[in-house]
């Protein structure tokens, strides 16, 4: 028989099958991204745990008295915690953050990172302000000095001015409880015996 084509009995391939292929890696890297976002550790080990502060000094956010510098940082644990008024998870953690600042337990200072003054003014104006002292990080200089990664971030520093944890994104209840005041009362504890 003549002119017939024979087919092998494997199954063919089209052209669809490609199609879909990059749809398929799109999807696979899209997990993964959203598998990191929520596996994301919260308290990544910073080189500078363990170092001192670094030496910075920054003017007050504009309609405020104190700005905030390195000699702030040295006598008396405290905190230190990066935000921004344009941040939303700053909003989510800041009524816990004046809770904190009313119980008396640590004092906390600010460095308000690339924020207009108007808008941070608005930001504490609205949610309340739990910091002794903001600076304001204008060129955001000061918070690569601190190896910040965004904010909000915040820092436990010792009587002497040494960075001794980092937590990066906002805290809940939970962090506070668990992880940021049981460091900051064993490092109190060592201040008041020595």
């Amino acid at each position: 028989m003549m002119g017939r084509e024979t087919q092998s009995p494997g199954r063919k391939w089209g052209p669809g099958i490609f199609a879909l292929l990059p749809i398929s890696i799109a999807v696979g890297l899209g997990a993964l991204f959203f598998w990191g976002l929520s596996h994301a550790s919260s308290d990544l080990q910073s080189p500078l745990i363990g170092r001192a502060v670094p030496e910075f000094s920054l003017a007050p956010i504009e309609g405020m008295e104190n700005g905030l510098a390195t000699a702030d940082l040295i006598g008396r644990v405290s905190l230190v915690n990066v935000w921004a008024s344009w941040c939303v998870p700053c909003r989510a953690e800041n009524p816990l953050m004046v809770e904190l600042a009313q119980s008396g337990q640590v004092p906390i200072y600010g460095i308000n990172y690339k924020d207009e003054a108007k808008d941070a003014l608005a930001f504490l104006e609205e949610l309340g302000d739990p910091f002794t002292r903001i600076g304001a990080d204008r060129s955001g200089r000061v918070s690569i000095d601190w190896g910040v990664y965004g904010v909000p971030e915040t820092y436990i520093i010792d009587a002497e001015g040494r960075i001794a944890y980092k937590h990066i994104g906002p805290f809940d209840r939970q962090v506070l409880r668990d992880t940021i005041l049981p460091i900051v009362a064993e490092l109190q504890s060592k201040e008041a015996a020595s």
